[in-house]
């Protein structure tokens, strides 16, 4: 199933995103998340391509391999940082071989001392959506509703969003956000823009107080005061933490899904239990 056509009907999309371990227990592990959340039927799902060249095959192996013993549509992301174009286009082969129709254009982020040559070839994540689209792909693209943090204002990031939208990104996925109001701000801004594809509100169920302040901070991503008292109030009772975060984003996903949002892509960290009672809330509240 392409992608794209899913966000085409009339109801919301849901989808799970996962990361390539670094251990075949890892890997166990990561199955015995899926199969406990395939159940929840996720319109698709996802899984993330690493930095580490040398472990990005096992992004592709563990697609093909979701796809074909699940029977769960399955979406590659690809970076392109430290790939040229004859390895990009081995790559594009091989999950058309494996039957994968989906993929997420990234270009991936730049250490500071490889540079622009790190990326020579996808200079954007928009280059290497125009390659891909000439091998039959339904392609998606990365949005930052609080600006990217290499972007200096709205005007660049927006025309960056644009470019990846022409060159053949056919729907957006979000990076974490906590706070609605900046999803909806930036959906104005990329309408004025021009960007008219589904963008799909990516969602983090914080389960480590630590954990999402350390990428809070790393991503420039904004936590609300009253999730902030919230999450300080429990810090160090983990079973709190996670109750915390998953009344956040089912109210999240509540107010979204009210609005109209193209859909709900959550981030899962290989783990089920978070995912799993968010959207089996908002199911139960007819929400879904």
């Amino acid at each position: 199933m392409r992608i794209a056509e899913l966000y085409r009907r009339k109801r919301p999309v849901f989808s799970f995103e996962f990361f390539p371990p670094r251990t075949d227990a890892g890997v166990d592990a990561l199955f015995r998340a899926l199969g406990e959340l395939a159940v929840l039927g996720p319109d698709f799902v996802s899984v993330t391509c690493p930095l580490d060249k040398p472990r990005r095959p096992l992004t592709f192996a563990l697609v093909a391999r979701i796809q074909r013993e699940l029977g769960l549509t399955a979406m590659a992301h690809l970076v392109t940082v430290l790939y040229a174009r004859d390895e990009v286009r081995a790559v594009l082969e091989q999950l058309a071989r494996e039957g994968i129709e989906n993929l997420l254009a990234l270009r991936g982020d730049l250490a500071a001392d490889e540079g622009a040559r790190a990326a020579r070839d996808f200079p954007h994540a928009s280059d290497l959506a125009g390659f891909a689209r000439e091998f039959g792909f339904s392609i998606g693209g990365a949005a930052h509703p609080e600006m990217h943090p290499n972007s200096s204002d709205w005007t660049g990031d927006l025309a960056g969003a644009l470019h990846k939208v022409t060159d053949g990104c056919e729907f957006l996925i979000t990076q974490l956000f906590f706070d609605n109001a900046d999803y909806f701000a930036y959906v104005e801004r990329a309408r004025a823009a021009g960007i008219a594809v589904p963008i799909v509100a990516g969602i983090m169920p914080v389960t480590s107080v630590s954990g999402i302040k350390r990428m809070a901070a790393m991503n420039g991503n904004r936590i609300p005061e009253a999730l902030a008292k919230e999450l300080d109030r429990v810090d160090g009772d983990d079973a709190a933490v996670a109750a915390v975060g998953v009344e956040w984003a089912t109210a999240q996903c509540e107010e979204l899904l009210a609005r109209g949002v193209s859909g709900s892509h959550f981030f899962t960290l290989n783990r089920a239990p978070a995912t799993r009672e968010i959207l089996t809330a908002l199911r139960a509240k007819g929400a879904a």
